[in-house]
């Protein structure tokens, strides 16, 4: 049940993560963004295992664990998930991302022989099925994209989720061996601020401006909630569920977001949104039954 209760609540970081984010993200490119998003969260998570003394947690063994969940989750995760927008548009490649539930289930089970019961194989199709009816309805913003080959943007989806559902299974032993779930943050946000820097060193890679100072609060806003919190319920739930549970329960981000809008902006979504939701909040409760 706690591992239920940190998966939701790293989602609900992430929906707060994009509320903060949805103001600039017209306007901060997606590379520059999450060079900042990363670097920000690696000095605030920093500063909170220097007080803590969470650094101690961790031993080198954990250290490759974690930085290999990096490289998959954030640098290879991160970069596939731009390009999937590029070529999809956001609403398609939400509905892609679907699919690192089912990832998440197969590499544990291969990797970890995590099972789950039918009640919980029951609720993630539910919660999967919720989710990607929360993000079929239209979108005003995909209007305007240049047409790209589909199948391009199909596959890059399906690697961005396999990414991350690898990246996962890989921070999973260090978290079972006692890390510190923000010491863990620290290697995992260190390690891709340092890979979205080094890509500065590729001309066609530089900004053309640096965020003003609104932009970086609401930066910085949006790394606290989503890179420190929210990925340290991630880190801290892997260290007491299965990877597919843990991974499909976190990703219920849009299903979460849904009243963070209406609270926000007032704003209603369609029926189809709502009706994943329903769906989502059954199959959160066969999961938390059968645990």
């Amino acid at each position: 049940m706690l591992a239920v209760a940190l998966s939701l609540a790293a989602a609900a970081a992430f929906a707060a993560s994009a509320m903060f984010i949805d103001s600039v993200s017209g306007r901060v490119g997606p590379l520059q963004l999450s060079r900042w998003q990363m670097s920000l969260a690696f000095l605030m998570t920093v500063v909170v295992v220097l007080v803590t003394g969470g650094w101690r947690s961790l031993d080198p063994e954990m250290v490759l664990w974690l930085t290999a969940s990096s490289v998959s989750g954030i640098m290879v995760g991160s970069l596939t998930y731009i390009a999937t927008i590029q070529y999809t548009g956001p609403r398609i490649s939400a509905l892609l991302f679907t699919t690192a539930s089912p990832f998440a289930l197969i590499l544990g089970f291969g990797f970890r022989a995590e099972t789950v019961s039918p009640l919980q194989a029951a609720g993630v199709g539910l919660i999967v099925a919720g989710i990607a009816l929360a993000v079929m309805g239209p979108k005003q913003d995909e209007g305007a994209r240049t047409p790209k080959p589909l199948w391009i943007g199909i596959l890059l989806g399906l690697v961005t989720s396999f990414a991350q559902a690898l990246g996962s299974l890989l921070a999973r032993p260090a978290m079972l061996a006692g890390a510190d779930p923000v010491a863990a943050m620290v290697v995992r946000s260190g390690t891709g601020a340092l890979f979205f820097i080094a890509l500065l060193t590729l001309p066609a890679l530089r900004p053309a401006t640096l965020p003003s100072r609104p932009e970086l609060r609401q930066i910085g806003l949006s790394a606290l909630a989503g890179m420190v919190v929210g990925m340290s319920f991630l880190m801290a739930a892997l260290a007491r569920g299965d990877v597919g549970i843990v991974t499909t329960l976190s990703s219920t981000t849009p299903i979460l977001i849904l009243p963070m809008v209406w609270a926000a902006y007032r704003r209603i979504s369609g029926p189809t949104a709502w009706a994943g939701a329903v769906l989502a909040v059954i199959g959160t409760a066969l999961i938390s039954l059968s645990s």
